[in-house]
């Protein structure tokens, strides 16, 4: 059983900066209403996941599976020497490095046909 997924959105949904007036835009629901998602009182339905993952970008599964004591923030009081680990997971560095290469090969491309 998959414990607190609520939770894990609004931790997800914090790491992004993005206020729930904006997801429960992009959901087309009322702030109220995303709120009762978050806070538990709103069962959250497998389509509903679908469509908070595609606002958070990245897959249901990783929703499900996200845990917040991966991200580290280690700094001195100063604030001058700070280290940040964030867990990415491989499957989203895989997808970033396929849209790099073929915006590279697009560009190429372009550059052909300016020639």
């Amino acid at each position: 059983m998959i414990q607190q997924p609520e939770i894990k959105i609004k931790q997800l949904r914090e790491l992004k900066n993005y206020t729930q007036e904006h997801m429960a835009t992009q959901l087309g629901l009322s702030t109220r209403a995303y709120s009762k998602i978050e806070s538990g009182e709103t069962q959250l339905t497998i389509n509903r996941l679908n469509e908070i993952s595609s606002i958070l970008g990245i897959e249901p599964m990783e929703v499900l599976g996200f845990d917040h004591k991966n991200i580290f923030n280690n700094c001195t009081q100063e604030g001058n020497i700070g280290i940040n680990h964030i867990a990415i997971p491989e499957k989203l560095i895989e997808q970033y490095e396929q849209r790099i290469q073929s915006l590279e090969s697009e560009v190429l491309f372009l550059r052909t046909l300016v020639k």
